[in-house]
């Protein structure tokens, strides 16, 4: 004859087994958020003086091409 055991009449402890393998466990680091958000930040910056600039600095070309070259 088969005895099978109810998994809920064990002698072990399943709390205390959750507990002491949550201990085992490597923790986990958390990635802060400090350097992220200062790249971000950065990158933002950059893009809006770059965009300035554009829209300040003179035209390149300053000399009008003339006309026979234009094809007219």
């Amino acid at each position: 004859m088969l005895i099978v055991m109810n998994p809920a009449d064990s002698a072990l402890d399943t709390a205390a087994l959750a507990y002491a393998r949550a201990l085992l466990r490597k923790p986990m680091r958390r990635q802060r958020m400090g350097p992220v958000l200062a790249a971000a930040a950065f990158a933002a910056l950059s893009a809006v003086t770059f965009a300035t600039v554009m829209i300040m600095a003179p035209p390149a070309v300053v000399q009008h091409l003339p006309s026979d070259r234009l094809g007219e």
